[in-house]
């Protein structure tokens, strides 16, 4: 029999026609991602798009939009509604040495920051002849912590210390805790993120306390040499790999291709601690006088404003801090110092809303690194919607009302606004795209 390929023409013609039942099962299975010889998922670039009726290859860029095979109108405006890939699980079912991560875990989420390094450990656990685990060391409450896509083999989770929560500022227990994880894993390195978070002062805690000359923002690691960044971040400073690392932003690549197991550590013993440092609690901070790199929460505005005043006293009311688009920092309702954007200042909050913010190129470059963005405006194929997370579609000077009084509403009556607000929004806060 001979080997050649055949052609099916009753197959083309089902992967020319879109309205065939059996379309989407055999362009799902022709154009799919593979797994290669590495157990990595791969996908061919040139298997896109689909053979249209006169044999000519188009490419569906409704993306979600519309109706078609590759996209249904339920799905996210401008995202794509393929099945999700499960990615191949890596077991290290008995390790000969650990690598610590101690993540900052922001707000209780895994931050950038945190996954860069979980990357680099990963690298390090690799590179040895022995089989490594990486173990992740939460401290805190983690909300929305991946760890099995984040690339951790092993966690330790821990909430309080013999009763005391490990929220706040607390350096005393979570480095009796850090202790304890030494005392049972003994980790051949540990890994901190060098940064205001907590990263950088417990690092160097634990450094005096094992008695180690810790290497500060390295961005370059492996088992043997270390990369430092030194001096006014223009100099590098090569030095023998430390056992304890403080790594700065982008030190590696984060894990993307791999999920793994997680698996819970429970300590054996916990040590009692006699604190000296009390935490009175954060520091009531004007939110107009927080720059906007540094900013978590922004409120930024564009040409749809209309209430100049209604949008000071929201992020008033809200503790947010100010920001704007370049339109309305040219037409002088905004400082130039709150432009938002690749002209302006790029920022990495938590959460960004814009209102009535169309979405220029510059601006979306600018909010890049921002975790959530909430969008508001009438125009519900702006590009600002395109890019949001979450989208309100109507007037925002209505929107912004509607903002401010639940806001005084919660203010006056704590426990009974929540419940108002899930019965009491008006039509158009509850048009969510």
């Amino acid at each position: 029999m001979s080997d050649a390929p055949r052609r099916s023409p009753r197959m083309e013609w089902i992967l020319r026609n879109r309205l065939h039942p059996e379309h989407e099962v055999l362009a799902a299975a022709r154009n799919g991602p593979t797994r290669g010889p590495t157990g990595l998922l791969r996908k061919n670039p040139h298997a896109v798009g689909f053979i249209g009726p006169h044999g000519i290859r188009r490419i569906d860029r409704s993306a979600g939009l519309s109706g078609g095979a590759s996209g249904s109108s339920a799905g996210g405006r401008g995202r794509s509604t393929g099945a999700e890939v499960e990615l191949p699980l890596h077991r290290v079912d008995n390790p000969d040495f650990y690598v610590a991560v101690v993540v900052d875990l922001v707000a209780g989420r895994l931050s950038s920051h945190d996954r860069d390094i979980l990357g680099q450990a990963r690298l390090l656990a690799q590179d040895a002849e022995e089989q490594g685990a990486v173990v992740a060391v939460a401290l805190g409450e983690a909300r929305e912590a991946n760890f099995e896509l984040a690339g951790a083999d092993r966690l330790v989770s821990l909430t309080e210390l013999n009763g005391r929560p490990l929220s706040g500022y607390c350096p005393e227990h979570r480095l009796a805790a850090l202790e304890a994880v030494e005392s049972q894993l003994a980790p051949r390195f540990w890994l901190f993120p060098d940064s205001i978070h907590g990263g950088a002062d417990l690092g160097s805690r634990l450094s005096a306390r094992l008695g180690e000359r810790p290497a500060v923002h390295a961005w370059k690691v492996d088992a043997q040499q270390t990369v430092c960044r030194g001096g006014t971040q223009r100099t590098d400073w090569h030095r023998p790999t430390a056992r304890v690392l403080l790594l700065a932003e982008e030190c590696a690549l984060p894990v993307d291709e791999t999920r793994h197991e997680a698996k819970p550590i429970e300590l054996d013993t916990l040590p009692d601690v006699s604190a000296l440092i009390e935490d009175l609690g954060p520091v009531d901070v004007d939110p107009s006088k927080i720059a906007l790199g540094e900013a978590e929460f922004i409120l930024s505005a564009g040409n749809g404003i209309r209430d100049w005043d209604q949008f000071h006293a929201v992020a008033t009311a809200l503790g947010a801090t100010e920001g704007a688009s370049r339109v309305a920092v040219d037409d002088g309702h905004m400082p130039r110092g709150r432009q938002v954007g690749a002209t302006g200042t790029w920022v990495t909050a938590r959460v960004y809303v814009a209102v009535g913010i169309s979405g220029a190129i510059q601006h979306l470059q600018g909010i890049g690194q921002c975790d959530k963005v909430i969008a508001i405006n009438l125009d519900d194929s702006c590009d600002m919607i395109k890019r949001a997370d979450l989208s309100v579609i109507g007037d925002s000077q209505a929107i912004l009302g509607e903002l401010l009084r639940l806001a005084a509403a919660r203010q006056d009556n704590p426990d009974t606004a929540s419940d108002d607000a899930a019965t009491d929004m008006t039509e158009e806060a509850r048009h969510v795209a």
